[in-house]
């Protein structure tokens, strides 16, 4: 007589909330990671500090840490525990190399940011050694990126609207809604298909590789689809931080209008930051203010893309039996979101101020450390072929005519509203 056991797995966006809050909750109970240090700028700080015995064992905590978040997330997932144990350490060290890398002065000089060097040393690795079947099965990409997207929302605060005014609020709204319409619009001439088009309309109108990560998540996207469009939103992200103070400098705009079209234009906030640090201090103040604007509106357009992509190009979706109804809605709706939307809401309504500002750094160092893993786990099982094949002309024309649209509409509506 044989039995049979039914292995209880929850849904990944499930898992993901669960362990997104975990996370939280612990570091608001006190389990603070100490946070690393990558920034160095010649030998002797490399050496010294990031390499140094006190930063490892900062890295050794990290990782024991994260390594035992994703073997739970692997176990209630239903996924093999011992091909991940036997994996992640190999992730996890070359995703600490890549920001030893991007730590680096240089890379901090042309803004490139770690999930870029991740993504670069597993396509190098995937594409010259041959990997095994089981540490490819292993790699947990979605379940990085959503963890890494729920702690995202404990630094999308409201109130950063409010400190932005009306002016900011009024161009981060007209920006984000006019030029995502004009991207979505110029992929589907260009014949783009859907997923990637998608990315790209809310990496160029809101804030570049948050937005294109949480849209991807959104809809299910194809990770090597959103390798694409992120590493298009790094890569022209330089020459806009280098070029457009010295062309507001040139026309002679003011201090506030070119901090307003710096931060409604450049698409990563450290390109933003270090922009506006050319100009001046006023315009440094206004392009993140304004950034910010744009950055808390990403929960509201991953909810809106969410209901929007469940309800339209779910396979089902054109069945008049399951189409109308909200209970086929909430079972294809993407749970995660709820996730960063709850994290939001916390750290902007429920948390003192005091509260928020003790997990601050501890949280956005472990949301960056998900993100930089999964584009390491990406780069792993990617080849080259697949990332830069002969379809992906079309993305690259229509995400350059939309950030020039971008560039233009911006520079309009900040000469108007400031």
């Amino acid at each position: 007589m044989s039995t049979t056991t039914t292995k209880l797995t929850l849904h990944e966006d499930w898992a993901v909330v669960i362990l997104g809050s975990l996370i939280i909750i612990l570091s608001l109970a006190g389990l603070l990671l100490p946070v690393p240090t990558f920034g160095w700028k010649k030998g002797a700080d490399l050496t010294g500090t990031v390499l140094g015995s006190a930063n490892l064992v900062k890295m050794l905590l990290q990782f024991v840490f994260v390594a035992i978040i994703g073997g739970i997330g692997a176990f209630i997932t239903g996924k093999s525990v011992k091909n991940y144990a036997l994996g992640f350490p190999l992730v996890y060290v070359v995703t600490i190399l890549a920001l030893v890398l991007a730590g680096s002065s240089q890379a901090k000089s042309l803004n490139l940011e770690a999930v870029i060097f991740s993504l670069v040393l597993g396509l190098l690795i995937s594409n010259f050694i041959k990997l095994p079947e089981w540490l490819k099965s292993s790699l947990s990409t979605e379940l990085f990126v959503k963890i890494g997207l729920v702690l995202l929302g404990t630094s999308v605060i409201f109130g950063d609207i409010l400190k932005a005014g009306s002016l900011g609020l009024i161009q981060a709204l007209l920006v984000v809604t006019s030029v995502w319409y004009f991207a979505f619009w110029i992929c589907k001439k260009l014949k783009v298909d859907d997923e990637i088009a998608m990315m790209i309309s809310s990496a160029v109108s809101i804030c570049g590789v948050s937005a294109a990560i949480a849209t991807a998540g959104a809809i299910k996207g194809d990770s090597k689809k959103l390798s694409y469009v992120i590493s298009m939103v790094l890569i022209t992200a330089i020459p806009m931080m280098i070029f457009m103070p010295i062309i507001a400098h040139y026309f002679k705009f003011s201090e506030p209008v070119t901090g307003a079209w710096l931060g409604g234009s450049i698409d990563t906030t450290g390109a933003v930051v270090a922009s506006g640090s050319l100009v001046g201090e006023v315009a440094l103040k206004i392009s993140t203010i304004v950034k910010f604007s744009q950055n808390v509106l990403l929960g509201l357009a991953a909810f809106a893309i969410s209901i929007y992509w469940t309800y339209t190009k779910h396979p089902s979706a054109q069945d008049k039996d399951t189409k109308p109804t909200l209970k086929v809605i909430w079972e294809r709706f993407p749970k995660f979101v709820l996730g960063f939307i709850g994290a939001s809401l916390l750290f902007s309504f429920f948390l003192p101020p005091s509260a928020a500002a003790t997990v601050k750094d501890s949280l956005k160092n472990l949301q960056g450390l998900w993100f930089a893993l999964a584009f390491t786990s990406i780069g792993l099982e990617t080849n080259f072929a697949d990332l830069f094949n002969r379809n992906s002309k079309k993305p690259l024309y229509a995400f350059l005519i939309a950030q020039t649209f971008n560039i233009f509409i911006t520079l309009v509506i900040a000469l108007i509203l400031f």
